[in-house]
């Protein structure tokens, strides 16, 4: 079949690589209709390739239909239309009962310390082949899966592999009070959702963003955005002037690693990236940093007694932060990789009733799976307007 396969930094490219098959009874394979490039694509792409081996097959967004189901499964047949959660859960031990199949206790990754397996994400979380392919295997099937409605456009349902509860999550972790503001930092795909999501919660909501293109999309929506690149001031006392002097009740970051006016940290990343990949992964498991502009801009705006949700994904682990300020504000820190099957049921009825979120029109691309090497390099360039771009692998 054909896949998208890691080949080194800034450098992907579309191989043939074995089908996959039925490997334990608890497996489904599935032929692969759409699969989103997600931002956390793009750190592999960039910072993150020490993690990587060549051939690795990408992808974490996949949608399709059922082929063919292990003898254990019981919860999926031939035929079936499904969307694959990002990640790999059993739906029994303790973490998945509790509704955090992100940690779940079958699949976590413990050479690395890390949480619950997932598709397409490198040595740290399990080196799954990813589904940004013709076809994809699927472990814990029977858990591992949303059932969707037929039909011919995959559109309304894609997101619910990841853009979808990954923003409802980042609002849900926010806090919010009733009628309360929140303040969404980057509005890439999870930013812009995030801003969907709470505005329909009834929040008042500031986008903030430097891409013309981005802000031109969630302004449509209604949406008070700020374009980081026109301001005469510091964000912060922007907001503070918007919310009589406070900051919003929330703020959500939605950049991470990887955000602008983090110099040193971003010639740090880089350099790494160089290194050869034992050295980088040893240095960044000991001496990793982040790009923390976004995340320092976070504490800043927040109101006193506020929350900051961290969407943005994040890997340093020598991070510098403000704890005297964390402190003093009586700041509350809720992060997370989304526990994608916990928000299904709140999400499902706005697909099925309507569309409050305009899933339909939320793609900016819409690319053949041969297309993946210029998808990419368009995605991390911000170029031709690309916020969200779907790969279609028989296009």
């Amino acid at each position: 079949m054909k896949a998208v396969t890691w080949q080194g930094r800034r450098k992907v490219s579309v191989d043939s690589v074995p089908d996959p098959r039925i490997e334990a009874p608890t497996d489904a394979i599935v032929r692969i209709t759409s699969s989103g490039i997600c931002g956390s694509d793009l750190h592999l792409y960039e910072v993150l390739g020490a993690y990587m081996s060549e051939g690795d097959v990408l992808g974490h967004e996949p949608m399709g239909i059922v082929e063919e189901v292990g003898s254990e499964v019981t919860g999926l047949s031939k035929g079936d239309r499904v969307v694959v959660p990002f990640q790999i859960s059993c739906g029994r031990c303790v973490m998945c009962a509790g509704g955090l199949p992100t940690q779940c206790e079958t699949t976590q990754v413990r050479d690395y310390g890390s949480g619950a397996a997932l598709f397409g994400y490198s040595k740290l979380y399990g080196r799954v082949p990813g589904g940004q392919a013709e076809y994809l295997r699927v472990p814990y099937a029977d858990h591992t899966h949303i059932k969707v409605p037929e039909g011919p456009d995959d559109d309304r349902f894609l997101y619910l592999s990841d853009v979808l509860p990954t923003a409802w999550q980042a609002v849900e972790y926010a806090a919010v009070p009733d009628g309360g503001s929140v303040t969404v930092l980057g509005l890439g795909p999870i930013g812009d959702m995030a801003c969907r999501v709470a505005a329909h919660h009834g929040y008042r909501v500031i986008g903030v963003d430097r891409v013309p293109e981005r802000l031109s999309r969630v302004a449509a929506r209604g949406i008070e955005v700020l374009d980081f690149e026109a301001l005469d001031q510091r964000l912060g006392d922007v907001i503070r002037e918007m919310t009589d002097g406070r900051g919003t009740d929330a703020v959500i970051d939605a950049v991470g690693m990887e955000a602008h006016g983090s110099p040193f940290a971003m010639v740090a990343q880089r350099s790494a990236a160089y290194l050869p990949d034992a050295v980088a992964q040893k240095l960044m498991d000991t001496a990793g940093i982040d790009r923390l502009a976004a995340l320092h801009s976070a504490i800043d705006i927040v109101r006193r007694g506020g929350t900051i949700s961290l969407v943005g994904v994040y890997g340093g682990m020598v991070d510098p932060i403000p704890m005297r300020v964390l402190f003093d504000k009586q700041i509350q820190l809720r992060m997370g990789q989304a526990n994608v099957t916990r928000w299904v049921g709140d999400i499902m009825p706005l697909l099925v009733d309507g569309d409050p979120l305009g899933v339909e029109s939320f793609a900016t691309h819409r690319l053949p799976l041969s297309a993946a090497p210029e998808a990419y390099a368009m995605f991390q360039q911000k170029s031709d307007g690309a916020v969200k771009i779907v790969l279609e692998p028989s296009a």
